[in-house]
């Protein structure tokens, strides 16, 4: 799987459009390529880096106290913050809170998020230097020799698998709705990878491979689209994808299944997003 074979004018093309709009996906306002700090939040009120006001939990619930002269505004209404608000949300949920600075007032979103049942903040600058130097991801030539064919094996429930993330104080969680199964050529064995379901049936698995820490990052992703009904299935390793943390250390993406790896280089789709 080393050299590319001959790639089609219609499947250039759609790999162009792919990774046009990957970019375009990445390059957005308060998206993951802004994030600046992930900090958590204490019993006592307290100031963060790089955002106004007093931030506190009780476990259940995030505070934030700020005067009018902290400039901050609620992202859903615009209203100012000059006194104490309230928030509360489930393991994994998120919630672009408040937002302050620029001429405008929304250059830093603050996102409320609850991890491993704690609360913490991510801020989310737009001048950040990751966003405002992005000249898109670096990805390996466009190989069909990477595009193979698999079959999809449906579990009579999903199984929860515990993993880690990025960040190694949270804990995850794998819904695996079955194993892809496929071949890749040169390798003498069956692979077998744990797999999620995505919006209208598609697959979205996780996976190491030979390639990570040198040319490609510790993990990545790929999706796939649904299986037919015959449950086979296409894997364009072309797509593989990077998370979040690839980008940023204040991700917490998820690792993983474990023994969800490829013995082989999967010299195919992204790589290290820098050198």
């Amino acid at each position: 799987m080393s050299s590319p074979t001959t790639a089609t004018d219609a499947q250039l093309a759609r790999w162009e459009r792919f990774r046009a709009g990957r970019h375009s996906a990445l390059a957005t306002e308060h998206g993951w390529l802004t994030l600046t700090s992930f900090q958590w939040l204490e019993s006592e009120p307290s100031g963060l880096e790089l955002v106004p006001g007093l931030w506190s939990t009780d476990g259940t619930t995030a505070f934030l106290t700020a005067s009018a002269a902290d400039g901050l505004t609620l992202v859903e209404t615009g209203q100012g913050v000059g006194e104490t608000i309230t928030a509360t949300l489930q393991d994994e949920e998120s919630l672009m809170w408040v937002q302050f600075g620029g001429d405008d007032g929304k250059q830093v979103v603050v996102e409320l998020a609850m991890r491993a049942d704690k609360y913490a903040v991510r801020t989310r600058d737009n001048s950040s230097p990751v966003l405002t130097g992005f000249k898109g991801v670096p990805t390996y030539e466009y190989n069909p020799g990477w595009v193979i064919q698999g079959r999809f094996e449906a579990y009579a429930e999903p199984v929860d698998v515990p993993i880690g993330t990025a960040n190694p104080l949270v804990d995850g969680v794998h819904r695996s709705v079955g194993e892809v199964v496929f071949r890749v050529p040169g390798v003498p064995h069956e692979i077998r990878l744990h797999a999620e379901e995505e919006k209208l049936g598609a697959l979205n698995v996780t996976f190491h491979d030979e390639s990570n820490g040198e040319t490609t990052d510790d993990w990545r992703k790929v999706f796939i689209p649904r299986p037919r009904p015959d449950g086979s299935v296409v894997i364009d390793f072309n797509r593989a994808i990077n998370y979040p943390s690839a980008f940023t250390p204040y991700g917490t993406c998820p690792m993983p299944v474990r023994g969800n790896s490829l013995d082989v280089r999967v010299e195919a789709g992204e790589k290290l997003p820098w050198g």
